[in-house]
């Protein structure tokens, strides 16, 4: 008997602290990014849309070694290499990629392509924004891949100076 109204009364004691934190943020005006009017800040080492990058004379960097394949664990990256040609160029190594797509319903977003890659050709950048009605749009291919980016809803925060934004879980004083 003693027992059942110890659990009772403990039941009650946590019902209580739940609807506590519940009518504490009841009041509390939300904090909403109206996306995509307002554009989101996002630390600079967040990491999103994968972006093939160009050297500053046009030519490729990436040589088709495909080692962003071999170190990617879910396997969603595909590359297929070509040689280069005197008349067609498209790298400064002796080969390029023909072929390189990525399956971006498989990519868990870890940045193990863009650490393994020796011309740091691969980079996952900030644009979060990723959603496609279609399945067969969510396969970067090489075209897009190296298309520039630079999408109007992302804003980068600054990593050296923290400032205080209010949210629903609020900021803990130090």
């Amino acid at each position: 008997m003693i027992k059942e109204v110890k659990e009772a009364v403990d039941g009650s004691v946590e019902l209580a602290r739940a609807m506590g934190v519940t009518l504490k943020y009841f009041f509390k005006k939300p904090v909403t990014n109206q996306f995509p009017d307002e554009p989101v800040a996002v630390y600079p080492r967040f990491r999103g849309r994968h972006v093939l990058k160009r050297y500053e004379n046009g030519l490729e960097r990436c040589i088709g070694c495909a080692l962003c394949a071999a170190a990617c664990p879910t396997d969603c990256i595909y590359v297929e290499a070509a040689e280069n040609t005197d008349e067609d160029r498209r790298s400064p190594g002796e080969r390029y990629a023909k072929t390189y797509d990525i399956n971006m319903l498989r990519c868990i977003f870890c940045g193990y392509c863009a650490e393994a890659c020796p011309t740091e050709a691969i980079v996952l950048e900030h644009d979060f924004a990723l959603a496609q009605y279609n399945r067969w749009d969510a396969i970067y291919t090489k075209e897009r891949l190296l298309e520039p980016h630079d999408p109007p809803h992302v804003i980068l925060r600054s990593d050296e100076v923290f400032v205080e934004t209010p949210s629903w879980g609020g900021t803990k004083k130090r």
